[in-house]
């Protein structure tokens, strides 16, 4: 007798909560210090994308990361002022239409923020927390390192807007990464299982800050997918060993070599960054093959 594939992941899918330009120093590191290249390059990236990862589990639907506010181009006082908002101006320039919320794009892909079961957030900068107030009915996870980064000096000057992060009425899990004893994600020996079930694996990625996390999605007929937030911008610099220029280059360059090392240990693995342009016709490739996958089975056990 034939039994049904197991897979407690339906689907993975994408969408963008409008488009972001940053200079090519932030994603490439080169040798010129970060507060030089921000405050004097002139040129800037094609428009990139602010991806927010669906994924639908069989406990619920499962979010990575939670795009950009539009109210940070609407509203004259979302960022701080003086320097510190001239910091935020050099460091992105935000395209966000009316229907580029999180709740219009979720929406246009079939969904109801409202049905949003968990939230993981890769870190705390400004272009992933973004949704957070739409977000009232989930779970909100973070990692314990990431979330400690609020009480730091100076947070505001390290990306962290904390007014729009601690809100009120959220539900915030704060991880901490346990010893795993699983092959399949070697070189990583701490990572954090969120359903129990093998399927999502948080795993420690820090660099870009402290407290950065990714997300390994692995389930049947598919190969593992492993969304790195801003790790990097794109998935071939990565492969190639470049950085971005912001984070702790020693830690960026560390984890990095993790992510290959992971890659090479896992062939096919689809690396989805949060910038990345490509990303999301790799996906949809992914899930493309996947669904004819199950179509061949389902006629298969007829």
């Amino acid at each position: 007798m034939r039994h049904e594939m197991i897979n407690p992941i339906k689907q993975v899918s994408v969408v963008s909560t409008g488009t972001v330009s940053i200079h090519p120093e932030h994603v490439a590191a080169t040798r010129k210090p970060m507060y030089w290249w921000l405050f004097t390059s002139r040129r800037w990236t094609p428009p990139l994308p602010i991806n927010v990862y669906v994924i639908e589990h069989e406990r619920g639907l499962v979010l990575f990361d939670a795009g950009q506010d539009r109210a940070s181009v609407t509203n004259v006082g979302y960022f701080p002022g003086g320097i510190t908002g001239v910091m935020y101006d050099r460091l992105a320039r935000f395209d966000i239409g009316p229907g580029d919320t999180l709740t219009a794009q979720l929406a246009a892909a079939g969904y109801d923020i409202a049905e949003v079961h968990t939230v993981v957030i890769s870190h705390l900068h400004q272009d992933h927390i973004g949704g957070l107030r739409e977000l009232t009915g989930a779970e909100i996870v973070v990692s314990g390192t990431e979330w400690r980064t609020l009480d730091g000096a100076l947070p505001e000057l390290r990306g962290l807007l904390r007014s729009h992060i601690d809100i009120p009425g959220l539900r915030w899990r704060h991880i901490e990464f346990g010893d795993i004893q699983d092959p399949g994600l070697a070189p990583f020996a701490t990572g954090h299982d969120l359903f129990g079930d093998g399927s999502l694996v948080l795993l420690p990625t820090p660099g870009h800050t402290p407290g950065s996390l990714s997300l390994l999605v692995r389930g049947s007929g598919h190969p593992p997918l492993l969304m790195v937030g801003d790790l990097t911008y794109d998935a071939h610099l990565l492969h190639e060993g470049h950085v971005p220029g912001v984070g702790d280059r020693r830690q960026l360059d560390d984890t990095t070599k993790a992510i290959n090392t992971l890659r090479e240990k896992n062939p096919g693995l689809v690396i989805l960054p949060a910038h990345d342009p490509g990303a999301a016709a790799r996906l949809a490739s992914v899930m493309a093959a996947l669904a004819k996958r199950r179509q061949a089975y389902s006629h298969a056990t007829r």
